[in-house]
């Protein structure tokens, strides 16, 4: 693909291309000082979607975007855009970012990175007075994580059409709150009118939440897509009886069986290469030590690359759990929490996240997601991409989540280089 070279530049600057650089203290302060809001005791974020911690960090990203002097707007799902003019207002714009809403206890880069790496691509631009053929848009995607409000990924899902207006009225949190009733009280319920409607292209710039980059000492990841995901909702029904005076052959004990259905389904998917099971939340009732247990509730997160496999699996483990039900004399009710395609991302943008990072000495390599990301939505609008850095041991949604101050540049400076080379670009991208 035949890349321009940037359009303009004032006479500020006749350096070349080659040596604009991020300001790395810059970026590595505003990350700081985004650490600041829903800070927890160990160092982590609280700060979920709509809450008085992400009205802080809102109200700050939007002080910054105005002072790089970017046009901002708002939309009616609180989505917040920061638009820098190109030298063609007709042209799509390239556009950037990924979230600021946190786990309950989260990172401070999750998300985080994506949008102030966005920030101080913008800036970057100003301070080296580059004026772009296309528009530049930074993004602030509402409730991306889900740990408020569900669904997650609502803000992009919106945004492209994938979540009907009319069910955001439906959407409340565990204490019943409406979303729409927060987004009121925070102040940031905007207009329909105000959505990221058409694009050249969207890029985003995320920690991996994995091990694979840091396992093979690499600095940047080529996003090739991301998997498929499923969720179940099991719930098995027997019947509460004393521990103590109900023997054993005379139990209907909810928890045995979902027990067994458990440790069932962690063996299933060994036989499927590149399966991801999780069994992430559990709840008993009546939830006594003294008691057979009458319900069990559990869920079952199923991802993998390939959506017929996938679909298959969880075809198939449905049937096996309908079975163990009826061995145990118990009844099953199962419900579908999510179905989500897998995604490609544009091949043109997966080989030019690599030549950037061939550009500056970067070891790379392609990789898919295992995680969700706003990237996933944008993609059914234009053709879509994610640059990952290194996630130190591979963690994150935890107070421990790392990625280095060198690593966390290398992905801004890659993401700087896209921008150029996309804002200037007049070809068609593949999907």
């Amino acid at each position: 693909m035949n890349v321009e070279k940037v359009v303009s530049r004032s006479n500020k600057s006749n350096l070349n291309e080659d040596v604009c650089n991020i300001n790395k203290k810059r970026l590595l302060s505003t990350i700081d000082t985004s650490a600041g809001c829903g800070t927890l005791p160990n160092g982590g974020l609280c700060r979920l979607a709509l809450s008085e911690e992400d009205q802080k960090i809102r109200d700050l990203f939007k002080e910054w975007m105005k002072e790089s002097h970017l046009d901002v707007r708002i939309d009616d799902v609180g989505n917040m855009y920061g638009r820098r003019p190109g030298k063609n207002p007709d042209a799509l714009p390239v556009v950037i970012g990924s979230h600021l809403d946190t786990q309950r206890i989260g990172g401070k880069y999750d998300g985080i990175l994506g949008v102030m790496g966005a920030l101080e691509v913008v800036r970057t631009l100003n301070d080296y007075d580059i004026e772009t053929e296309r528009p530049v848009e930074i993004v602030n995607f509402t409730n991306e994580e889900g740990a408020r409000f569900l669904p997650s990924m609502l803000g992009s899902g919106v945004a492209a059409n994938v979540i009907p207006t009319e069910e955001i009225l439906k959407i409340k949190d565990k204490d019943q709150i409406r979303f729409v009733d927060e987004l009121e009280k925070i102040g940031y319920k905007g207009s329909a009118r105000n959505r990221l409607h058409e694009m050249y292209c969207y890029l985003e710039l995320h920690i991996e939440q994995g091990p694979v980059l840091e396992t093979n000492d690499q600095s940047i990841g080529a996003v090739t897509g991301i998997q498929g995901i499923s969720v179940l909702e099991v719930c098995v029904k027997g019947r509460t009886s004393h521990a103590g005076t109900t023997p054993m052959e005379n139990r209907k004990d909810a928890m045995r069986t979902a027990g067994k259905m458990i440790q069932d389904i962690y063996q299933s998917a060994e036989s499927v290469p590149g399966l991801l099971i999780t069994i992430g939340q559990i709840q008993a009732l009546p939830n006594v030590t003294n008691s057979v247990a009458e319900q069990v509730i559990f869920s079952i997160d199923i991802r993998h690359p390939d959506d017929a496999m996938r679909m298959m699996f969880t075809h198939e483990l449905k049937e096996k759990l309908s079975t163990k039900a009826l061995i145990d004399q118990v009844d099953i009710h199962m419900k579908d929490l999510m179905d989500v395609k897998a995604e490609k991302f544009s091949e043109d943008i997966v080989s030019e996240i690599q030549r950037a990072a061939d550009k500056f000495g970067y070891r790379s390599m392609k990789l898919i997601s295992g995680a969700g990301h706003d990237a996933k939505y944008m993609n059914q609008l234009a053709p879509s991409g994610m640059i990952f850095i290194p996630s130190i041991g591979g963690v994150s949604h935890c107070e421990e989540e790392f990625s280095t101050d060198e690593d966390i540049a290398k992905g801004v400076q890659v993401l700087l280089e896209l921008v150029l080379r996309f804002a200037n670009h007049k070809e068609e991208l593949k999907r």
